[in-house]
């Protein structure tokens, strides 16, 4: 038999690590580069970054910039969706295009080898996309089943009504990136392509090439291919979305889902934007709260209490305030008593400080995952997209490690007391309302709404998504840029 280990084992110290240096030129028609050498790495990525993303979009076309991104790689004016593929394949490449709240992106990984016919197509994909009728038919079915499907998955059902509900109806985050069925349904070739024209404006486009780029000269490639671009007449900037809230106080949103053995929880409110002074602050607060296994929610509702798998709470950071939310998903008969304690855990993280055990966990952990996130070029061209689409200094990255470091006791506390506010969040619930709503209300934890499938809510007032329909369904939790 193998002895028992007397001692748990306990963390190395970090080793060290620099984020890869990268060059930014700009081309004479204003599109930016940006090039990112990684010894070693011959699978180069590349991405083209546009600035229009869906928080941008006209609210009656919601879903359009998302399903235009999708859209890219069904048809250029040189190839159909077939070629198009086949050309790809044949360079061993794979091209993808997405879009989310801030930006939509296009990009390529191919063998260094291959590089300058993969931009190549990359340029064909991006510049002359045709969007055809018939392909957008397609993957507008393709989202329409889609939302019919999310009707019966409750994490994407209370991921919609939280998002309905704390955000008020003027801003774009008040519905879901990929758009409700009274909008998918009337996308067309022209809604998409105005959706993807909005952005077309080199000067506000960045192409992020890394991999192993000895003897590549990425400017002068990028000018044979993007720099005959010109803006389209109907590019614009966006403005900074909307992100006003619709609550002034504590409420309880109750999605009736009869039968259901578990409820879904949300409990949180508008967070913050990504550009914020206390980032670091916030990253370390938000893994104590709940981004670890030993997170203060994990331990009060999985270890202690016993009512959950997991728990955890994050914070979405956009360009504009995106969502805070404590989630969990409990057995029916706890449901009430995991929304107490969680409310709980909310309160003492700004109530209580941390321990220094806990700061140098959250620390170290952060400080320690850091470089496993950079191991391939894809997620290292990704960061610097994150850095273009948020307007962050060149040193970002470079700094990050030390700034974690650099987080007290004090930062934290400060960083919870600022941003997480108990007082004023949604508690947005979808499961078997008849099994718990007589000791909810009970509880006092807020004004309760029951929304029943084709009944007025229970509550005299109406409800904050009154009017958007039916709920039909929300982006995955940890895709919410997406779909």
């Amino acid at each position: 038999m193998s002895p028992i280990v007397a001692t748990r084992p306990t963390p190395g110290t970090p080793r060290p690590y620099d984020f890869p240096p990268f060059e930014r030129t700009r081309l004479a028609n204003g599109l930016s580069v940006i090039a990112v050498h990684i010894p070693g790495r011959e699978l180069i990525s590349a991405t083209l970054l546009l600035r229009n993303g869906a928080a941008g979009e006209p609210a009656e076309h919601a879903g359009a910039t998302v399903m235009a991104a999708r859209a890219l790689s069904e048809g250029t004016e040189r190839y159909d969706a077939i070629a198009l593929t086949e050309a790809t394949e044949r360079l061993g490449a794979s091209l993808h295009a997405e879009a989310g709240w801030d930006a939509l992106s296009a990009g390529v990984d191919v063998p260094v080898s291959r590089l300058g016919a993969a931009l190549e197509l990359l340029a064909e994909m991006a510049g002359r996309p045709t969007f055809p009728e018939s392909e957008v038919e397609r993957l507008r079915d393709e989202r329409l089943n889609d939302l019919l499907q999310a009707r019966a998955d409750p994490r994407r059902r209370v991921e919609e009504a939280f998002s309905a509900t704390i955000f008020s109806a003027a801003s774009p985050y008040h519905r879901p990136a990929g758009g409700r069925r009274e909008t998918v349904h009337g996308l067309d070739p022209a809604a998409l392509r105005a959706a993807y024209r909005r952005g077309f404006d080199p000067a506000r486009m960045t192409l992020i090439v890394g991999g192993d780029l000895v003897g590549i000269d990425v400017p002068a490639l990028s000018a044979d291919l993007f720099g005959g671009w010109s803006a389209a007449a109907e590019a614009a900037p966006s403005d900074p979305p909307i992100a006003d809230p619709a609550l002034s106080e504590r409420l309880v949103r109750v999605v009736h889902r009869p039968g259901a053995v578990q409820t879904e929880i949300r409990i949180g409110h508008i967070g913050m934007a990504r550009r914020i002074p206390d980032f670091h602050a916030v990253s370390v607060m938000a893994t104590i709260l709940g981004g670890l296994f030993n997170s203060r929610l994990n331990m009060k509702l999985r270890e202690e209490k016993g009512y959950t798998y997991g728990s955890g709470a994050s914070f979405d950071l956009r360009r504009a305030p995106g969502p805070f939310a404590a989630r969990a998903a409990v057995n029916t008969e706890v449901t009430v008593p995991a929304i107490v304690d969680m409310l709980g855990e909310l309160t003492r993280m700004r109530d209580a400080r941390v321990t220094d055990g806990e700061l140098r966990g959250a620390r170290d952990f952060l400080i320690g995952v850091f470089p496993l996130r950079f191991e391939t070029p894809g997620p290292v061209v990704g960061a610097l997209a994150g850095i273009v689409t948020h307007d962050l200094p060149d040193d970002e990255l470079k700094r990050y490690r030390p700034s974690i470091e650099a987080v007290t006791v004090d930062d934290v506390q400060r960083a919870a007391v600022e941003h997480v506010l108990p007082d004023r969040a949604a508690i947005v619930l979808v499961g078997d309302a008849d099994a718990f709503a007589a000791e909810l209300e009970a509880a006092g934890v807020g004004r309760v709404i029951i929304e029943r499938e084709g009944m007025a809510p229970t509550d005299d007032s109406s409800p904050p998504d009154a009017g958007a329909g039916p709920i039909e369904g929300a982006p995955e939790s940890d895709r919410a840029d997406v779909d």
